[in-house]
């Protein structure tokens, strides 16, 4: 039987093979070639361009407000009697089991709170401008996080990750819809922290680096020199186009040989960026022509509001230009373990009227229907004290409030304990935020993902519930 089976089983010499298969060689070396020119077209192509939306969104863009330090929420927006009633006595129950550091008995609010709006929300004095504009906020009382370091929770506050390196929130949204404005970045981050994770809490990590966070200045710089650098043109735009087109060339015949490669890619985007932004950026980063009311408005007339004032102004300013993910860093302020009320005073008189001006001009100016504002820190402080006047880290329940975009106005949604420690009603991780978040731009968290190391990524990795609760 294997004799017949051999007979009719056909043999080749090696150069009979060799050429009958020559066109299948000249097949392999057509597809990798074609392959290399559709990866260099497609570099050239503005991978930030508008894209649609899984499903018609409540927002368009985002505004970021980040408190850095972590702000006390019993302190600020949730109120607490027997907080007061109990001052001095033990905690009532147990601490948690990991703890930043130790903490005594329970320490009152020095700040006497109050109703206000027809909302009724509870607001301290530390925030009395903000406080006029509570019917325009949804409170969140439940947050919760997983990090009581400031590392591990600002990463997770910003990428879904405390323990990896993960594109950041604005990263992931520039990836899913492009931006509205390709003469923008379509993520800015206004003077950002340097600490803590730096530079890892706007990056785009493994997503094309066209989605990286651009920086204006940083924490160590007063708002009025964070700008976008070298941005004037300097030379005939005619000139600078045929460098630009001469440069494309050059990478682009770079890229037929070696195929697909992330950093070149991104160096050439980055290029065509900077020579569109050189038409809008100038004149948007110019703020000589606000009117005396709008700066009074954001505080830009007093020293104390200046600084935090002007970065709420370019929030609206890029928001209003199109720029899909704008951020703004009160950094690094909220840390009170000690000094409590002298700081916590200080911080919240350089922000409160920036912040309530921000929302009176975009609601003025028909933005804040469309516009997420987003206000919170990576996480709150214990009701216990630190000290004399102090309070420690506390992820286990804190407050942040979102206003626009989407969700309803005038309501509190979620409750800490009697003193203000844990979350215990309504509670919203981290994951569950960025979820709302993704799906009040029309977004579905699971669909958005990227293929990375062999695994689909997503901001809310395998987490992640729509808090439907706040939804207009």
């Amino acid at each position: 039987m294997s004799r017949a089976c051999h007979r009719f089983t056909p043999v080749f010499s090696r150069r009979e093979l060799l050429r009958s298969s020559a066109g299948g060689f000249g097949w392999l070396a057509l597809r990798a070639l074609m392959a290399s020119e559709r990866a260099s077209g497609a570099a050239m192509e503005n991978p930030l361009a508008a894209r649609a939306p899984h499903f018609v969104p409540k927002a368009k863009r985002v505004i970021f407000l980040f408190m850095h330090g972590g702000p006390s929420q019993i302190d600020t927006f949730d109120y607490k009697p027997l907080l007061t009633r109990d001052h001095g006595q033990p905690l009532p129950f147990a601490k948690p089991r990991v703890v930043s550091s130790q903490t005594g008995n329970l320490l009152a609010s020095p700040w006497k709170f109050q109703q206000h709006g027809q909302s009724g929300a509870w607001v301290s004095e530390l925030f009395p401008h903000v406080a006029q504009q509570v019917d325009q906020l949804c409170i969140l009382r439940g947050m919760h996080g997983s990090n009581s370091r400031h590392g591990g929770a600002l990463l997770e506050l910003h990428t879904g990750s405390d323990t990896f390196v993960r594109p950041s929130m604005g990263s992931w949204i520039c990836y899913g819809l492009g931006t509205e404005n390709d003469n923008l970045p379509g993520y800015v981050t206004i003077c950002p922290t340097l600490t803590h994770g730096g530079v890892n809490n706007y990056s785009s990590a493994f997503l094309p680096a066209v989605y990286h966070g651009t920086p204006l200045g940083n924490a160590s710089v007063s708002s009025d020199q964070a700008k976008i650098p070298f941005i004037e043109r300097k030379v005939p735009s005619s000139l600078q186009r045929m460098e630009l087109d001469y440069l494309r060339e050059v990478n682009a015949a770079q890229l037929s040989q070696t195929g697909p490669d992330a950093a070149l890619e991104g160096r050439i985007e980055a290029f065509e960026l900077a020579y569109r932004m050189q038409t809008e950026a100038p004149e948007l980063q110019d703020i000589s022509g606000e009117t005396a009311y709008t700066e009074q408005l954001y505080g830009l007339d007093q020293p104390e509001t200046r600084n935090f004032g002007r970065q709420c102004l370019m929030a609206r300013r890029f928001a209003e230009r199109g720029v899909r993910f704008v951020q703004v860093t009160h950094s690094y302020k909220w840390d009170q373990h000690s000094g409590l009320k002298k700081d916590h005073s200080s911080n919240a008189m350089e922000v409160d009227r920036p912040i309530a001006g921000l929302l009176q001009d975009l609601k003025a100016r028909g933005l804040l229907d469309d516009t997420l504002v987003v206000w919170g820190g990576e996480f709150g402080r214990t009701p216990t004290a630190q000290g004399d006047d102090g309070r420690d880290h506390n992820p286990h329940g804190f407050t942040m409030w979102l206003a626009g975009g989407g969700v309803k106005p005038g309501i509190t949604h979620g409750a800490t304990d009697d003193y203000g420690y844990y979350a215990v009603e309504g509670k919203v991780h981290f994951h569950d935020l960025h979820a709302t978040i993704l799906h009040l731009l029309g977004l579905e968290h699971t669909r958005l993902t990227y293929r990375h190391a062999g695994r689909d990524f997503r901001l809310t990795d395998v987490h992640g519930e729509l808090v439907s609760e706040i939804l207009a």
